[in-house]
């Protein structure tokens, strides 16, 4: 159901809805597609869109990212003492939310591909200013379709957790894929010892899928020219520079 509103009307009615979520109400899955598409139309830095949305609505998922979320919250809560007029007001409706947060139908992840942390600020702030349009182009297509959104990063102090549980998906035929098991094997720093992240296992099928794709689509590349072939290099190439430090260290992290 899209509601009968201006632009006005939507940038100004567009709030962050805790307590009046319908915990109820069922998000089909191609209202999701349509804010998702909306959303990749929102502006982003060198055109290099290297974000993606995680969309979790298995309840046993949902319920471990609330639990991660309230150990958050609540503390975050405790902090700076009683407040009133709308500080008491918005501290009801976070405890609300945490109360309820594994029964929101749907979690909307926005995810960045990469870490910015020691890069310069026109790094980070190119990064931020393109998931961030992309995240309120999201919600805003949303409340012109009924749904209620709330924007909120409190899972974001324990990321790497929440990217264990909503699984880092493989990519086939330039398409997400998550696996249908929830295998997967530890990467350990060598100098340390210490386990740093955890990639999924694919599974025979899933190879067999990738390299079927990676056949079917050799004819195409293969038709390319060499100005083609050049430019794709290139680009891949600044991708490398851009991201050197960051790849460095990924690869000091799993090699030694």
């Amino acid at each position: 159901m899209k509601l009968d509103l201006t632009p006005d009307e939507l940038l100004s009615t567009t709030r962050a809805v805790r307590k009046r979520l319908d915990l109820t109400k069922p998000v089909e899955r191609e209202v999701l597609e349509e804010c998702l598409q909306l959303a990749q139309q929102a502006p982003t830095a060198s055109y290099a869109q290297n974000w993606h949305f995680v969309v979790v609505t298995d309840a046993e998922k949902r319920a471990a990212i609330g639990e991660i979320w309230r150990d958050v919250a609540y503390p975050y809560l405790e902090r700076g003492g009683p407040r009133e007029g709308q500080g008491a007001r918005i501290e009801d409706a976070v405890v609300h939310l945490a109360e309820h947060i594994h029964e929101v139908p749907v979690h909307v992840i926005p995810c960045v591909l990469g870490r910015y942390e020691g890069k310069p600020n026109a790094l980070v702030s190119s990064m931020f200013a393109s998931i961030i349009p992309a995240a309120w182009s999201f919600m805003l297509a949303a409340r012109s379709r009924g749904l209620g959104t709330v924007w909120t990063s409190f899972h974001l102090m324990h990321e790497r957790e929440v990217a264990e549980i909503v699984g880092i998906p493989h990519f086939i035929g330039g398409q997400k894929r998550s696996s249908p098991g929830s295998s997967s094997l530890p990467v350990f720093d060598p100098a340390t010892g210490q386990q740093t992240s955890s990639v999924p296992v694919a599974s025979a099928s899933e190879v067999d899928e990738a390299v079927a794709l990676a056949v079917a689509a050799q004819p195409a590349w293969a038709a390319t020219t060499l100005a083609q072939r050049a430019e794709i290099f290139f680009r891949f190439r600044e991708l490398l520079t851009r991201n050197a430090d960051e790849l460095a260290q990924a690869v000091t992290r799993e090699h030694g």
